[in-house]
């Protein structure tokens, strides 16, 4: 599949992303992407998180590939049962964020995404962890991919996938993105 033959939707994590960040990015320069808008980027909530991702797909024309960042991708894992699968060509996840610690609900009580569904998508996907993120261990990453019945890929040393840990532009990930979607 090619990137224009698919309707691009970028999902970003919590506070949104920068327009220095690589999905603000990618969404610049792809004339299909379009970002999957929250009402509130500083309180994530797994319920009307969930909703606005599966109203974007409903409302897609070419076949969906899903584009999440950290809290995204789970937005996408919990979305994922009541998605329209036949429209969703598949989801490239990045940099998954772990709110299954404890200190999550503390800052965010009732945010509803722990705990992370363990169950195939029901589509295909890639996700991209790094050895060095500190919002989620890689090995838990490595797990979750298994689970999710997806590709898994550890990018090395990368943080958090964000333009502080050196991800504005991200040509390597543009490449791993190019690479996934031809093989939809």
């Amino acid at each position: 599949m090619k990137i224009k033959d698919a309707d691009i939707l970028i999902i970003p994590g919590l506070g949104d992303s920068s327009p220095f960040h690589w999905q603000s990015r990618w969404q610049q320069n792809m004339s299909t992407a379009r970002r999957v808008e929250q009402d509130d980027w500083d309180n994530p909530n797994r319920e009307v998180w969930t909703a606005k991702v599966i109203e974007a797909v409903a409302e897609a024309e070419k076949p969906a590939i899903l584009v999440a960042h950290s809290v995204g991708v789970l937005t996408v894992v919990h979305a994922a049962p009541d998605l329209d699968h036949s429209k969703v060509a598949g989801a490239f996840l990045v940099g998954a964020s772990d709110w299954e610690r404890d200190s999550l609900e503390e800052r965010f009580p009732g945010h509803g995404f722990a705990p992370v569904p363990r169950k195939p998508l029901g589509f295909r996907g890639l996700m991209l962890a790094s050895s060095n993120d500190e919002t989620c261990k890689v090995e838990k990453a490595e797990h979750w991919a298994r689970d999710w019945d997806v590709q898994f890929g550890n990018a090395g040393e990368a943080g958090h996938f964000t333009e502080e840990s050196g991800h504005g532009p991200w040509p390597e990930g543009l490449m791993a993105f190019a690479k996934f979607t031809q093989s939809l």
